[in-house]
């Protein structure tokens, strides 16, 4: 396992766990981030990560992405 962060860009992930305080958690299930659910790193940028989760793009800070586990 191992954070969204070092995922290869275009290479589709499950999501293993999702880490961090229940509001963290609450606030990226409300974003389309589950465990179990399919999600592909389209790019980075600084350090923010544009993200492919359930056929939407959203934009994701390192932060939250660390909580990401793959």
């Amino acid at each position: 396992m191992m954070p969204l962060v070092y995922a290869e860009v275009g290479e589709p992930q499950i999501i293993k766990r999702i880490g961090g305080s229940p509001d963290v958690k609450k606030h990226l299930e409300d974003m389309g981030f589950t465990v179990g659910g399919e999600v592909c790193v389209v790019s980075a940028i600084g350090e923010n990560l544009i993200v492919k989760v359930k056929e939407s793009r959203v934009a994701v800070s390192e932060e939250l992405a660390r909580k990401i586990m793959i």
